[in-house]
């Protein structure tokens, strides 16, 4: 019984045949009935079942030949509304024709009924395969959420459409312009759904209990952080935002912080980035770190020739290189000199990027001998390697944790800057590059606080006047070698990372997005060793601009290498590394 009542193909053809027949039964006689008012002469029923019946194998044979039969009903669209139309015209105008050649064969016949029943036709059998799609949108309308749409546009459009075929759990409930550009489409109609213009949104969201905004339009960051915060106000608890996938489907995700804080710098210029990296041999050290990695996946995409990625840590090697498939890993410490060496000289890159260091403030404080050998040895070890090798440019990743040093990692960056800066290099270009925290690295805040929000928090800040630079890793990379791509060797270059963000507003918007405010308090647990309020990104006021706005130069800092050289090999062998990187950086102020 169960099989019978499964559906198949081969049902619902049988299934549409039959009611299709009955249907253009009903509108012929309906079309007849209509043509002599309702009251039919008795002579033109002698010709009505041939009439039928030559019409309603033609219109079968149109169906068939337009896939009508093979549309899934609760899928019936434009597309499919488009072709019953087009089927209708191919079969009425055969019928006519027929008619024209073969008039004895249906004698009586008025002829206007073709045009009547070709309208009650389309009419019936177009409401027929349309009924199953209405009432399906009914169906899910009631179990959904209502939303609001915000934006006028294509992806508006298909986030109704997913709505009403049931692949989202939301259902529009109106749709808000939100640019000038658009205000002409106030009070019209996207799929039955109205559009209001922006000055509305408040009354809406208060009068059909909406707690979920989707946002389709682009907007700028500013421009998004002053509606969040509108939203928000208004009681609105979820926001999403519509995202392209794969480069043609819309994707629903919710509204992240990175969205609300990451800057998006105008002038990245992938040209110039191609053209710098396309058909090299690219060595990358840390490479499966948050930054290494995302340098190696940018020279994949921007061409490298071959990729030599290079870190001490067996499980990220092993995850970036299932990324790059093609790329040769190499695991060891840049400590190791003969290591490096060895491998230079075996790849023989045309580029090294440094981006190996230990990072982590407080595990630096705690580690002090390891953070300096790891990040002042392991550099000048690159460097070194790669002048030998002949490498053409080597780039340094550096922080903005150098700038006026208060912990011992920002002190050894500030060492590594100096010997890029001032070492010999002969004919390999060295460039550092510095820029402040990154938007979800693993060292970064916001992964933390998600995990103490998803725990039921409480937050911890360590200082209501905490700040911090933030961007995306992809861009902050990209403008990595933008910058080495105009570099000449010696420069120190500067991101432009735009505002700082306090830290406690960053806690704060978080809980928010989670719709935990009521839940999830903030606590303030105090600085930790090494750590300062301010993050400076440069030195002194002497930086230089570059072609990009978004790229500087700081101000070099003359040390002579034969000195440099001395006080790095003290600062290896001496106990107290504080009082020897204070000797290299006089301004290293020491936060313990």
């Amino acid at each position: 019984m169960t099989a019978l009542l499964r559906p198949t193909s081969g049902k619902r053809i049988a299934f549409f045949l039959l009611l299709d027949m009955l249907l253009s039964l009903a509108t012929l006689y309906g079309a007849y009935a209509l043509r002599f008012n309702f009251d039919i002469p008795l002579r033109f029923f002698s010709s009505f079942d041939t009439v039928f019946l030559y019409l309603v194998v033609i219109k079968v044979a149109a169906f068939f030949l337009f896939r009508i039969y093979f549309i899934v009903w609760r899928f019936v669209g434009f597309a499919e509304a488009k072709n019953i139309v087009k089927a209708h015209v191919a079969a009425y105008t055969v019928f006519t024709a027929v008619y024209l050649l073969f008039p004895e064969e249906f004698d009586p016949f008025p002829r206007s009924v073709i045009i009547i029943d070709f309208f009650l036709s389309l009419f019936a059998i177009g409401a027929l395969r349309i009924s199953k799609r209405l009432l399906t949108e009914q169906e899910h309308a009631l179990g959904q959420q209502p939303a609001l749409l915000l934006g006028v546009n294509p992806k508006t459009a298909s986030i109704i459409k997913s709505a009403q075929e049931g692949d989202i759990p939301y259902y529009p409930s109106a749709v808000v312009v939100l640019t000038e550009e658009n205000r002409s489409a106030v009070g019209t109609y996207i799929s039955n759904i109205r559009v209001y213009g922006e000055e509305t949104l408040e009354t809406l969201i208060d009068e059909r209990g909406i707690s979920t905004a989707i946002v389709t339009s682009s907007l700028t960051q500013a421009e998004l952080q002053a509606l969040y915060q509108r939203l928000s106000d208004a009681g609105v608890t979820e926001v999403k935002r519509v995202r392209l996938l794969g480069g043609q489907h819309d994707k629903l995700e919710d509204l992240s912080i990175e969205d609300l804080l990451a800057r998006h710098p105008k002038d990245l210029d992938r040209e110039v980035i191609a053209a710098f990296v396309k058909g090299k041999r690219v060595f990358i050290t840390g490479a499966g770190g948050s930054i290494g990695s995302e340098i190696a996946r940018q020279c994949s995409r921007f061409g490298a020739v071959a990729l030599a990625l290079i870190d001490h840590s067996e499980f990220n090697l092993y995850s970036v290189g299932e990324e790059i498939p093609g790329a040769e890993l190499e695991m060891f410490s840049v400590t190791d000199r003969h290591m490096l060496d060895a491998k230079m000289a075996a790849f023989k890159p045309d580029i090294v990027i440094h981006a190996a260091a230990y990072k982590h403030v407080p595990l630096c404080e705690a580690n002090k001998a390891t953070a300096v050998r790891n990040n002042v040895l392991g550099t000048k070890n690159v460097i070194d390697a790669s002048i030998a090798a002949g490498v053409e440019k080597v780039v340094i990743i550096s922080t903005d944790k150098a700038v006026r040093p208060t912990n011992v990692m920002g002190a050894t960056k500030r060492v590594t800057e100096l010997y890029a800066g001032n070492v010999q290099s002969g004919g390999t270009e060295i460039v550092a590059v510095r820029f402040g925290n990154v938007l979800g690295s693993s060292g970064s805040v916001i992964p933390k606080f998600k995990r103490q929000i998803e725990a039921g928090g409480p937050v911890t800040v360590t200082h209501p006047e905490m700040t911090r630079y933030f961007m995306l890793i992809p861009e902050a990379c990209q403008l990595v070698l933008q910058a080495a791509a105009i570099a000449k060797g010696g420069e120190l270059f500067i991101l432009d990372m735009g505002e700082p963000v306090k830290i406690i507003d960053l806690a704060r918007q978080m809980i928010r997005l989670y719709g935990k405010e009521d839940e999830v308090g903030i606590e303030l647990c105090g600085l930790r060793p090494g750590e300062k309020l301010y993050e400076e990104l440069l030195i002194d006021d002497s930086e230089k601009k570059t072609q990009y706005s978004s790229i500087f130069i700081a101000g070099k800092t003359d040390y002579p290498i034969g000195k440099l050289q001395e006080d790095i090999a003290a600062l290896l062998a001496e106990d107290d590394k504080v009082s020897a990187l204070k000797k290299i950086v006089p301004e290293f102020d020491h936060k313990p």
